[in-house]
């Protein structure tokens, strides 16, 4: 169980810091998002959502005329904007096109923001990467995330004295220390990440266990009632081929509102607008329910007239609904988000001290630990670029979004090419550079890049730190001082570790401890 535990946080060890770190910050992704265009203007209080949406839907009649489909995000206490997507039609038969724009809640007009995908590319980031079919990175993903549930329950078998560990912490004991640290996040968030791990297979478990699906529903009838139970994006149908105008929207958000409060719509969504047999759907926003299962009033899109409405779903649907909505935590206010934030971080901070803690346990059984072999120094510099290197190009992420040219064709695009160019440019320099000085370095650099952040941010929009505190933006404020808090972390950790050059010890015995120098600095 041991070796078990040790292979198996360690083989998919760099994947998984990655998925916990942007998934981390994927619980203020919305949040992220509104940093990311400044252009879109801070909301006051929220818009009476029956009036929003009646003035997309008139935008959309035109902006997406002839469409089969559309959809949109209400404002809410977190998106200051209307985000939309519709169907576009393509020349190729059997497959699909999407266009998407953001909307001002106040004018229904489209938003001429910059081109960025925000705190979104976080999240899917998060659980399918990048560079790859979705397909490819969702499998990637969730054989990680298997790999930590193993890890999770054979580091539970193999630990003897799990409480009584919890409660101790050994400063300045070299492996000792380090081992306390990984023992003490582990057993902190023990039940969190467990839970995490576990609902994040489910939330995908219909691509990674398909069987079972196919067996039990077979005919076209049984397949629309199974998308009724998971999805509240209705079944298009075929269109009749009559021009009719839809019916009010306001209207039916009203209902809605009258149904579940009056800021508690998620989504309205529209099939075949502008035909006979348009349907239109009002979908129950997530905030306060600890479910993700569709609940949604369904309209006749002509008459407005209420056709149905689906609030409940059967118990295997439901299970999954609950625990897909403890996985994301959308359903919770700021104090419970910020818990699954800093429960989370831990989670991250547990993967990168057992992948450093590898590291520090073999370099003391080598036979010349300053001259390691291949495998041993690979692991090493893997370790530098995954972790203090990721923290580089999640920022040079932030920093692209305040550099790139606004008219940039592609620019979202650029953004992540931004991510992964540094990202790889950490990689190359932990390969150059002897291991300790390389984490010393991409430490300052992160720091370096985190508090310079909000000064970029004044020097490039009209949002700058201390008219955000004028105006209550507590969005940009918020990130202003995150980006502070975490510069002064990754500076303690670079002061940490440099320090440890001082003294009158070897050459050889200040390589020996610089492993355990870097592991409690990576807790951070």
């Amino acid at each position: 169980m041991a070796s078990l535990h040790t292979w198996a946080g360690l083989l998919l060890g760099w994947i998984l810091y990655a998925m916990f770190l942007t998934g981390t910050v994927s619980y203020f992704k919305d949040e992220l998002s509104q940093w990311m265009r400044p252009e879109l203007r801070r909301l006051a209080q929220i818009p009476d959502q029956a009036v929003v949406a009646q003035r997309i839907a008139d935008e959309l009649g035109k902006v997406a005329a002839g469409t089969s489909r559309w959809s949109m995000r209400l404002p809410d206490a977190r998106n200051n904007s209307v985000a939309a997507f519709w169907l576009t039609p393509t020349r190729d038969a059997g497959q699909r096109a999407f266009g998407d724009a953001y909307f001002d809640p106040a004018t229904g007009r489209k938003v001429a923001s910059r081109d960025t995908l925000g705190g979104d590319f976080f999240y899917r980031f998060h659980f399918q990467f990048h560079y790859m079919p979705v397909v490819w990175g969702r499998w990637l993903a969730g054989a990680a995330a298997m790999f930590m549930l193993v890890a999770i329950v054979s580091g539970v078998i193999t630990h003897k004295k799990i409480f009584v560990d919890f409660f101790t912490f050994r400063w300045r004991k070299g492996q000792r220390s380090w081992l306390d640290a990984h023992n003490a996040l582990s057993v902190f968030g023990l039940p969190f990440h467990f839970m995490i791990t576990y609902t994040g297979l489910v939330t995908l478990m219909a691509l990674y266990m398909p069987w079972g699906e196919r067996v039990a529903f077979k005919t076209p009838a049984e397949r629309q009632q199974l998308a009724a139970e998971l999805s509240g994006f209705i079944q298009p149908g075929r269109p009749s081929g009559q021009k009719v105008p839809l019916a009010s929207v306001a209207d039916m958000v009203r209902q809605a509102q009258e149904r579940w409060g009056q800021d508690n719509v998620g989504r309205v969504n529209a099939v075949h607008p502008g035909d006979a047999a348009a349907r239109v759907a009002v979908t129950r926003g997530e905030v306060g329910r600890v479910s993700l299962s569709p609940q949604y009033m369904e309209f006749d899109g002509t008459t407005g007239k209420l056709l149905t409405v689906r609030e409940s779903v059967g118990a295997a649907a439901e299970t999954r609904g609950v625990l897909y909505a403890l996985h994301l935590g959308r359903f919770s206010d700021l104090e419970t988000r910020w818990l699954y934030f800093l429960v989370s971080f831990m989670g991250t901070a547990m993967v990168g001290t057992g992948l450093v803690m590898w590291t520090v346990k073999r370099r003391q059984k080598l036979p010349d630990p300053d001259h390691p072999h291949f495998g041993f120094r690979l692991v090493e510099r893997l370790n530098i670029a995954s972790i203090a290197g990721l923290s580089v190009a999640m920022t040079a992420f932030l920093w692209a979004n305040r550099l790139l040219p606004h008219a940039l064709e592609n620019r979202a695009d650029w953004e992540i090419h931004a991510f992964f160019i540094v990202w790889l440019l950490t990689l190359l320099h932990a390969l150059l550079r002897p291991a300790k000085s390389a984490w010393i370095e991409q430490l300052w650099a992160a720091s370096a890049l985190l508090f310079l952040l909000p000064v970029l941010n004044t020097l490039t929009t009209q949002r700058p730190f201390w008219h955000s505190l004028s105006e209550a933006d507590w969005v940009f404020v918020g990130m202003d001082i995150m980006c502070w808090a975490l510069a002064l972390l990754h500076a303690v950790l670079a002061i940490r570790t440099a320090r440890q050059r001082a003294g009158g010890r070897s050459r050889r015995d200040i390589d020996r401890r610089a492993p355990n120098i870097i592991a409690s600095g990576e807790v951070g």
